[in-house]
């Protein structure tokens, strides 16, 4: 099997993966591999296809993840959403009381929710915005 045939089926690799996952990071590996497949047919040594698939790929992850940030769509401290730019994140909802250990049900999209306060101290019941989905937990800051 030619060198170009593996890339191309570490690319699909990782389209497949993108398929399952929805994470669009994976498109930009997927573009780093169809690089180094291009190399190799234009007869590449397997150096300059590695470096080609690391420099493509890496450098696609890395811009992607800076225009997000520059638009806002990721949030900037350790607080993480599920998924990119989660339509979630930003979000309005009531709290009407607080339980003693930190946490709250709050009714979002037509279901409970469990949710937590971002803060040192649990803040009084009333409008919240959403800041993060960590895990199952909508992770909530006083407006």
């Amino acid at each position: 099997m030619s060198e170009s045939t593996l890339w191309w089926i570490v690319a699909g690799f990782f389209v497949s993966l993108e398929l399952l996952t929805g994470s669009f990071y994976l498109l930009m590996l997927a573009l780093g591999a169809a690089t180094a497949a291009a190399i190799a047919i234009l007869g590449g040594d397997q150096a300059s296809q590695m470096l080609a698939a690391a420099l493509v790929g890496g450098g696609a992850v890395y811009l992607w993840h800076r225009k997000l940030l520059r638009r806002g769509m990721l949030p900037v401290d350790d607080y993480t959403s599920t998924g990119l730019g989660s339509l979630d994140v930003g979000e309005q909802v009531t709290v009407s009381n607080w339980h003693p250990d930190g946490t709250a049900r709050v009714h979002y999209r037509g279901s409970d929710w469990m949710a937590r306060y971002h803060g040192a101290h649990v803040p009084a019941s009333g409008p919240h915005r959403i800041r993060a989905i960590e895990s199952n937990y909508l992770v909530l800051e006083r407006l």
